[in-house]
C-alpha cells in the first residue's frame, strides 16, 4: 500500500549559506522523492537522512515528529518556513481513489526513540520519564501523563514493563519495540532502526517489514546505512550522497562496497 506517494522538497534558495535546513540540500538536483511500498533514504553521517525524515513527519503531522530548532540568524523561523514550502501527493486506494489523509496510527520512529526504550531497562527514574513521553505522544498532556503514572493503575503497568523487559538484551528490547509499535495499515518513517541489533536480527526485522509491506498494508521510508538491511529490504533505494539523489541498487553503494572490499581482503582467513 502506497498512503504517501511523492514529496517535493522546498527550492527556495537563502542567502546565508548556513540557514538550517536549507543548507542541508544546498546545491542538490531534487526532483520530487516517488515513494515504494518501502522506500530506503541511504547516505553517510550528515547526509540529511534524519533531517529529511523529520521534514516529512512534520510536514503531515506524524506521532513522534520533532520540531528542529532553527538557529540563531535572527528571529525566523526558518524549519518552519521549510517545512511550509514542501509538498506532497497521497497515494489511492484499492478503488483508484486518491486518498484524503495519512493514516491515523501512522508514526515516526528515531534510533534515539529505540535507545530511551533500551534506557528505561536500566534506571527505574528513566523508565518513569519514557512512560511519560508516551503518553504525551499518544494525546496526554504532560501533568496528565504525570498523575496517571502516580495512579494505581499507572504503577501497574509500570511494574509489568519492568518485570517485562528486565528479561530481554538491548537487541530483544529493539525488536520488542518495533513488535509494540508497528502494527498493520499505517505509514511508518523509521530513522536507523538497526540500532542495537545485531546482523541477524537486522535481516529478521527487514525481512519481517517486507511482510508488513506485502500483506498488512504498510508503507515504510526508512533511513539507513546498513549493508544487512539494504541488501535484505524490497525497497526502493534513494543515495542521498548523490547530487541528484539517484535510484540505486543496494550493492551499488558505498557503504555496501566498502564491507565487500573489506571481506574480499580477508578472504584467505575464512577457508
Amino acid at each position: 500500500m502506497i498512503y504517501l506517494s511523492s514529496f517535493k522538497l522546498s527550492e527556495r534558495e537563502v542567502k546565508n549559506p548556513n540557514i538550517y535546513p536549507y543548507n542541508v540540500f544546498r546545491g542538490k538536483y531534487i526532483d520530487p522523492f516517488v515513494f515504494s511500498p518501502i522506500t530506503v533514504l541511504y547516505g553517510n553521517n550528515g547526509s540529511g537522512k534524519s533531517t529529511l525524515l523529520n521534514i516529512i513527519a512534520n510536514k503531515l503531522g506524524l506521532q513522534g515528529k520533532e520540531y528542529a530548532t532553527s538557529n540563531t540568524f535572527g528571529n525566523v523561523d526558518y524549519c518552519g518556513a521549510f517545512s511550509e514550502e514542501c509538498s506532497y501527493s497521497l497515494g489511492e486506494d484499492e478503488a483508484g481513489r486518491t486518498l484524503r489523509k495519512i493514516p491515523a496510527d501512522s508514526r515516526y520512529i528515531k534510533s534515539e526513540d529505540i535507545l530511551y526504550d533500551i534506557k528505561k531497562i536500566q534506571q527505574r527514574q528513566v523508565l518513569s520519564d519514557g512512560m511519560i513521553y508516551d503518553y504525551v505522544q499518544n494525546g496526554m498532556t504532560y501533568q496528565e501523563a504525570k498523575e496517571f503514572l502516580k495512579s494505581k493503575e499507572g504503577s501497574k503497568q509500570q511494574g509489568y514493563i519492568e518485570f517485562g523487559q528486565e528479561k530481554y538484551s538491548n537487541g530483544e528490547t529493539s525488536l520488542q519495540y518495533f513488535n509494540d509499535y508497528l502494527i498493520p495499515d499505517a505509514l511508518y518513517l523509521l530513522d536507523e532502526p538497526e540500532v542495537s541489533l545485531s546482523p541477524a536480527n537486522q535481516v529478521s526485522l527487514a525481512e519481517e517489514l517486507n511482510k508488513m509491506a506485502r500483506l498488512l498494508g504498510c508503507q515504510f521510508i526508512i533511513a539507513t546505512h546498513s549493508p544487512f538491511m539494504l541488501g535484505t529490504l524490497s525497497a526502493k533505494i534513494y543515495n542521498l550522497d548523490t547530487v541528484d539523489y539517484d535510484v540505486c541498487k543496494w550493492s551499488e553503494l558505498e557503504n555496501v562496497r566498502y564491507f565487500y572490499d573489506f571481506f574480499k581482503q580477508h578472504e584467505d582467513e575464512f577457508i
